[in-house]
């Protein structure tokens, strides 16, 4: 059986939280931020009318791939799509995994 090895492996890309999840290749663990409950003229929006936020912090980083290394890394605050990744529930809290393509900036 023939695998590949990095050599370049960085154990602490994992934050230090509770989440025990390793995102492969060249995919990123995202906290999503809380959406807006409060317009900037005071008014409260309803929970059905909420949008998605489409901004979180990375919580972890896959190792990338062999020819490309990752750009992000973990702790940092990034913009993505409105439909980007797939929605996890891990231990009542809710992340997103995404690839590192679907990132559109680093904040």
């Amino acid at each position: 059986m023939l695998r590949y090895f990095n050599n370049n492996l960085n154990y602490n890309n994992m934050a230090k939280s509770n989440v025990n999840v390793k995102p492969l290749a060249d995919r990123v663990l995202v906290e999503p931020a809380m959406a807006e409950t409060k317009t900037s003229g005071g008014i409260i929006i309803p929970d059905t009318a909420k949008e998605k936020p489409m901004r979180g912090k990375i919580i972890a980083v896959g190792n990338g791939k062999p020819e490309e290394p990752m750009t992000v890394k973990v702790g940092d605050t990034v913009l993505y799509g409105k439909y980007a990744g797939t929605e996890l529930t891990i231990e009542g809290k809710d992340y997103l995994i995404m690839k590192e393509s679907d990132i559109y900036a680093i904040v």
